[in-house]
């Protein structure tokens, strides 16, 4: 017999609930930034070599050395552990884990719409919803100082970011669950509300706005394959590109047609983690070809594979990517996960933040020589977007910060009620947060500089320009 369910709280039940932990972590406390004593941040990016590919290691090492901003990037572990030793509110959310400006962007949802959302999930696992504010405010500080920002400039980007989260929670909490559900943000709409906003003269922005959009609508499974592939004897293959591209038949100590083989079987426990339609839909193809592929900055190291499915219809085909899930870098601070698959753990935090998700996202085990790994499964390319971080200007990225700000809100998973009741009508927790992300920026600097000099020491494996 199941056990009797306790009586849901109400709105204002959970709100008198949210406001209460005031008493115990004051608005106020979230500026506090609290080092370990024994802190040792090159310890804890090395460790991270345990399960990845040793070789690509060095490359990882490169990546982050290129400035404090892609060292920001690569070091979610790093501030795992110092958010750790911070006040913690306990007001549990999914968490992105890692939720850097770089980590949004846009993508096709399955209505065939470009949207906004955050697009990485590697770290994903519940947790205290202020880690996730607090590592986007600081990505903020460090893009905008490596932009040649002065602090004033930062200053209102941050702000701009922590304002919009909050506010947004609070417009959440007055809504029905259903709309907070299906709340998105669909990016003609974003750029139409914008632009309206805007004087006519400062409209000239727009312009390359729509042009980026544009590109987006041809980054589709046909463009990947088009400049992936190649034609061999009248067969598609993945053409080489190492060491960032290599097809299975280059890799050395492995036997292609095998592991193709292997990979054909595996794919049907990956269907099984689909909708029934889209099991439909995928079993209009089949697995031709694989490749190992470099990605990103943190994930350098993991394995992650090409797949190339071919149906027997010309010009139908499909590339989609497996990507090594391992342990989130919040694990070891915020508590180990539900699931045992790391796969699913990633999938279902997708699935439970995003509005929309790729309908091709699943996941897989693979028993290998070196124990089981876990993967999760999507399209390569489906319209996706990224932002020119690197080139924006402070009031391109003050509107990025909204966009941001607004897509992170945890209305979804956290409870809305509390949250914008503990956040406030006031902007004490923004600038908190704001001098926080200030004092947090600085630390990664010197961390930066530290790892730099293990790098220069011979302590750290560094590989450059790749």
């Amino acid at each position: 017999m199941d056990e009797p369910r306790d009586e849901p709280l109400s709105a204002k039940e959970r709100a008198a609930r949210g406001k209460a932990v005031r008493n115990d972590v004051p608005l106020e406390s979230h500026a506090d930034v609290r080092l370990s004593a024994t802190r040792d941040p090159v310890g804890l990016l090395l460790s991270q070599a345990e399960g990845r590919v040793s070789e690509l290691m060095p490359i990882r090492h490169g990546r982050m050395l290129v400035s404090p901003f892609t060292f920001y990037r690569g070091a979610a572990l790093v501030m795992a552990a110092d958010l750790a030793e911070t006040p913690t509110t306990g007001l549990e959310a999914q968490l992105c884990g890692d939720a850097h400006l770089s980590n949004f962007g846009a993508y096709a949802s399955s209505d065939r719409r470009l949207v906004f959302d955050v697009n990485d999930f590697d770290e994903t696992l519940p947790g205290s919803f202020e880690w996730d504010v607090k590592r986007l405010a600081t990505s903020f500080v460090v893009a905008g100082q490596d932009n040649g920002f002065d602090a004033k400039k930062c200053r209102k980007v941050v702000r701009t970011v922590v304002r919009t989260y909050r506010e947004t929670m609070r417009e959440f909490a007055e809504q029905p669950i259903l709309a907070v559900w299906y709340a998105r943000l669909d990016i003609q709409d974003v750029i139409a509300q914008y632009k309206a906003s805007l004087p006519s003269g400062q409209r000239k922005g727009l312009k390359a706005a729509r042009g980026q959009l544009e590109k987006a609508y041809t980054r589709d499974s046909m463009q990947a394959i088009g400049k992936l592939t190649t034609t061999v004897d009248g067969r598609r293959r993945i053409v080489s590109n190492p060491p960032l591209v290599m097809p299975v038949d280059d890799l050395v100590d492995i036997d292609g047609p095998m592991v193709i083989a292997r990979l054909q079987e595996l794919m049907t426990g990956y269907r099984g983690t689909l909708q029934q339609d889209r099991r439909h839909l995928l079993d209009h193809f089949r697995l031709t070809d694989i490749a190992h592929k470099v990605v990103g900055v943190g994930s350098v190291g993991t394995r992650a594979w090409i797949m190339l499915l071919e149906s027997t219809i010309a010009d139908e085909a499909l590339v989609l990517q497996a990507k090594q899930a391992g342990p989130s870098a919040l694990a070891s601070y915020a508590g180990s996960p539900a699931q045992v698959n790391e796969g699913e753990r990633v999938v279902l935090g997708q699935r439970m933040m995003q509005a929309t998700s790729d309908i091709f996202l699943g996941w897989l085990r693979a028993d290998t020589a070196d124990g089981e790994q876990d993967y999760y499964v999507r399209q390569l390319r489906d319209w996706k977007m990224s932002a020119d971080i690197e080139t924006m200007t402070p009031d391109a990225m003050t509107v990025y910060a909204r966009l941001c700000g607004w897509t992170l809100a945890h209305a979804r998973s956290g409870d809305r009620f509390a949250l914008a009741a503990y956040l406030g009508k006031s902007e004490q927790f923004d600038r908190a947060v704001t001098e926080f992300a200030e004092t947090y920026a600085a630390q990664n600097t010197q961390d930066h500089e530290t790892f730099a000099k293990a790098v220069a020491d011979g302590h750290v494996a560094a590989r450059t320009g790749v």
